[in-house]
């Protein structure tokens, strides 16, 4: 066995007890998770304070001095214990609230100790409570610490006795049970490339660091190394599915394709779309599975290239399915396929959690002897009892509300899996997209079609709400159609936010019945009253849509032209660009009215300021990647990927494409690893798929 892979309990100065904390508050269970659990920040121990020279406020410092005396001392609320300490010079006191006990057992008067914490302030006096305290012997006979790591921590482990100081004794521990060194992972040729520092030196320096230059060097070596094995994974992935997993061939571009493509095209494809097309025959035509990822932004045109994809399909006599997250989106993708396939003998049925009994044994009959050529549904079309007969595409909408074991089901549904294409309104930054859909191809559509006008952007405070009325009325009176939308459901004892039925109350009282009518719709209604509002609202019967995020993915309604969000510094950037993408999407001009109070974050600042400077999806989300961080963009099922230990998708966004440039390199003149300069590669993925702590598994 490994012998990284032993148990922390077995570490000296650890235990049982210890082991279970570790493993609890911070997932650490074996010396390899130790040793890759780096600390967040660094504080520079080489300097010494004399008292009289403390700096007026609460930064952390160190001294050198003697205990004169300690007593403790009794308070409304327990004891504290305060100790008199010395620097020859000058006066100060240590203070301990709790563990008094302990703490004074072994406490030695006049021997010299090296002390270090945060400064407390009180009548001009300088105190530090609940010091970290070494003998000054022991400190200077330890490793040199100019710079001495912080580890990241939490408050369960302070209370039972695990501090920083015992932290580092731990690491240390480890570092000298660890007697060897650790063995290189990357290939000579790239360590002399970029000149960087061994493996044994960047795994020591990264917790012991020497001096400055010596940490930056540590990190860099770990960081590159990380992202390298990341790239390195999904680029295997890829090229081992393109070489093991076949795929139909779709070969002719035939008569239903065509015939749509002449006749029936409601506008002329952008020069983007064109572009994505080309690049999916191109796939569809290798004979391996296609897996590709399909960017575009709201009201690109991705629903006409998906419907001409399956129209390749049928063409090729295989069958489509298209899944969307939630049933009203999925009954919208029928209604528009629908209506452009209109005349064309296609047959296409939809597939929901609410289908009646009836309806399913009727689908499932006809997509079984092949009469049905494209399924629309919810996650309702990977149910087990739904069987094709010959299923060649499946279409994934809004792919970030799906799980990779959702979308392994569907690959499921033919004896060949079909061609996957993936859609997505969520524009993600290359740098992400590079380390989350590695495995995938990629396409954008990165036009608008002719025509659409840009949706204007406005941030108005609460104050300005009248005028905002005023407005809504004078689109009504134009013919057209009013979002307003809502973070809350219910009032929240905690937020102050506009609740969403005070909100329907206040509207309702500006826009009375009958010459008004107002549509309402959130998470706590039953399917069918919120698809028998959204109906209404489709069909020009209410002017109104009062509604919270539900409406976020996919609802196409031309005639609404205005979307007003209600507390809109409460949103994500994502979440707020989504939403405007509900309107523009006829060719009148649109508005996005975003609403606010005067309180607003800095971060709140920048996302209101970023969505009425730009429309760009791309560049929102760079914005947003920087603020929010990649975990939440990304939803959960991916998360894990960029649990990264050491490196920072957005700060080490250039250090992540030579990494990238270098996997590819890699595997372009060794696609098997198997050369004698690789081994260390292939050696260490290896272990990384034995232990399966897939991104962490680098030593």
């Amino acid at each position: 066995m490994d012998s990284l892979q032993t148990p922390i309990a077995y570490l000296k100065g650890v235990g049982p007890n210890r082991a279970n904390l570790l493993k609890e508050e911070l997932g650490i269970s074996t010396y390899q998770d130790l040793l890759h659990f780096f600390p967040n920040r660094y504080i520079d121990r080489s300097q010494f304070y004399p008292i009289n020279d403390l700096p007026r406020n609460t930064s952390e410092v160190q001294i050198i001095g003697e205990i004169i005396s300690f007593k403790l001392i009794q308070q409304q609320r327990g004891k504290r214990l305060v100790a008199i300490f010395s620097d020859g010079k000058s006066n100060m006191e240590l203070v301990w609230f709790r563990g008094q006990k302990w703490i004074q057992e072994t406490l030695k008067t006049n021997t010299p100790y090296v002390i270090f914490g945060r400064l407390s302030w009180y009548g001009g006096k300088p105190s530090i409570p609940h010091p970290e305290m070494e003998l000054e012997d022991a400190f200077k006979k330890g490793p040199p610490r100019a710079l001495h790591a912080v580890y990241p921590s939490t408050e369960k482990l302070l209370s039972k006795g695990i501090s920083q100081r015992v932290l580092t004794k731990i690491m240390m521990e480890l570092f000298q049970t660890i007697k060897t060194s650790f063995v290189e992972s990357i290939p000579k040729e790239i360590i002399e490339k970029y000149k960087l520092i061994s493996k044994d030196a960047a795994l020591r320096n990264a917790h012991f660091p020497v001096d400055q230059k010596t940490l930056t060097a540590a990190q860099n070596r770990l960081k590159f190394e990380e992202l390298l094995f990341i790239q390195l994974q999904l680029l295997m992935k890829n090229m081992q599915r393109k070489q093991k997993i076949k795929g139909f061939v779709f070969e002719k571009v035939g008569e239903k394709f065509n015939d749509f493509y002449k006749n029936k095209l409601p506008f002329e494809l952008t020069k983007a779309q064109q572009r994505v097309l080309r690049e999916i025959r191109k796939d569809v035509g290798t004979g391996r599975q296609m897996n590709r990822l399909l960017q575009g932004d709201v009201g690109s045109g991705k629903t006409i290239v998906a419907l001409m994809s399956m129209l390749l399909a049928k063409d090729n006599g295989f069958q489509s399915c298209l899944m969307a997250p939630t049933e009203i989106l999925a009954r919208q993708h029928y209604q528009s396929l629908s209506e452009l396939l209109g005349g064309l003998e296609v047959k296409i049925s939809i597939l929901t959690g609410s289908s009646k009994k009836s309806e399913r044994a009727v689908i499932g009959e006809e997509l079984l002897s092949g009469k049905l050529d494209i399924l629309i549904g919810t996650h309702a079309v990977i149910e087990d009892h739904v069987e094709f007969s010959n299923l060649g595409l499946a279409i994934v909408d809004e792919q970030h509300r799906f799980g990779v074991a959702q979308r392994a089901k569907l690959w499921r549904k033919n004896t060949i899996p079909p061609h996957v294409l993936v859609m997505t309104a969520t524009p993600i930054p290359r740098t992400l997209a590079m380390s989350l859909y590695g495995d995938l191809d990629i396409s954008v559509i990165d036009e608008l079609p002719p025509g659409r006008k840009q949706v204007k952007t406005i941030h108005r405070y609460d104050s300005n709400r009248l005028k905002i009325f005023k407005f809504i009325f004078d689109e009504i009176q134009k013919g057209r159609q009013i979002y307003i939308v809502y973070p809350l459901i219910q009032e929240s004892e905690t937020m102050d936010y506009k609740d969403l039925m005070d909100g329907y109350e206040s509207i309702a009282r500006h826009f009375p019945p009958p010459q008004f009518q107002i549509s309402i719709v959130h998470g706590k209604m039953k399917a069918a009253d919120k698809q028998y509002e959204m109906e209404r609202f489709i069909k020009k019967e209410t002017q109104i849509m009062v509604a919270t995020t539900v409406i976020e993915v996919g609802v196409n309604v031309p005639n609404a032209s205005v979307m007003i969000v209600e507390s809109a510094e409460r949103f994500g950037l994502s979440q707020l660009h989504q939403l405007r993408g509900r309107v523009g999407r006829g060719n009148e001009q649109s508005y996005c009215v975003l609403m606010s109070s005067h309180k607003l974050s800095q971060d709140g600042k920048t996302r209101l300021e970023t969505m009425t400077r730009t429309t760009d999806g791309f560049e929102i989300a760079e914005v947003d990647l920087r603020l929010r961080g990649p975990g939440d963009l990304m939803g959960t099922q991916q998360s894990g990927i960029l649990q990264l230990k050491i490196a920072d998708i957005i700060k080490d966004n250039e250090l992540l494409k030579i990494a990238r440039k270098d996997a590819f390199e890699i595997l372009k003149l060794d696609p098997t690893l198997s050369s004698v300069e690789n081994r260390p590669l292939l050696q260490t993925l290896a272990k990384m798929k034995a232990y399966r702590n897939i991104w962490n598994y680098i030593s």
